[in-house]
């Protein structure tokens, strides 16, 4: 789930040791615009994950200094652009747009959030009820990232097989810029994202992650 999404379920449980998270340039959610900063008054948002929108705003009232409009809009980046000051894009639209094509400077929330608090960002990771996940399933889980990993640049070529132009990109994206982890620090991120979200009144409160239990890899999950 995104991670702001938590904050409407706070009697989940969190899979401890996953996530989908950065730290410093995230490459695949950022704000495009063709104006300074302080001249965006208003902001088109990509409005596929909840977490980069909340983002976006904080980054907007803590880092940026700006109170513009946001209003919902399909990912197209020129029709975004031509309508509204600045755009919100994440995932595939974000990482392998020509901004520069348009004359538009991308800012990277990722190295926005890590500039701000020095910590991770951490974008998404699994839960559900308390009573869903058995901890050899939590551990089968935690192995599958770790398989993962391993394979990154297959995966990536896989799913660029039909734009194979892409493929080196998507390497590097997966490799240098997603983290798969939830450590210490990274949830220290969380933290950080659940206080603030509640300072700018998008959540009612600050949420404390809540964790499944773990059990030892056995043979037979391997």
């Amino acid at each position: 789930i995104p991670t702001i999404a938590y904050a409407d379920r706070p009697g989940d449980l969190v899979v401890p040791g996953v996530s989908i998270a950065s730290e410093g340039p995230v490459a695949s959610v950022a704000l495009f615009t063709q104006k300074p900063l302080s001249e965006i008054h208003t902001i088109a948002l990509d409005t596929s994950s909840r977490t980069s929108v909340a983002l976006t705003r904080i980054l907007c009232a803590r880092r940026f200094g700006i109170a513009p409009t946001f209003v919902r809009h399909a990912p197209d980046l020129e029709s975004m652009l031509a309508g509204h000051d600045a755009a919100l894009l994440i995932g595939d639209p974000a990482l392998f747009v020509d901004h520069r094509a348009l004359g538009a400077e991308k800012i990277d929330l990722g190295q926005a959030w890590t500039d701000m608090t020095r910590l991770p960002f951490v974008w998404a990771f699994w839960s559900g009820r308390a009573d869903c996940l058995p901890p050899h399933a939590v551990r089968r889980m935690q192995a599958a990232k770790e398989a993962g990993v391993l394979v990154s640049d297959a995966l990536a070529d896989a799913y660029m097989a039909d734009r194979p132009q892409y493929q080196a990109i998507a390497r590097h994206y997966l490799r240098e810029h997603i983290l798969f982890d939830l450590t210490d620090r990274m949830l220290q991120g969380l933290q950080t994202y659940y206080r603030e979200a509640a300072a700018v009144g998008l959540i009612a409160s600050p949420v404390e992650p809540r964790f499944f239990a773990s059990a030892a890899l056995a043979t037979t999950d391997r």
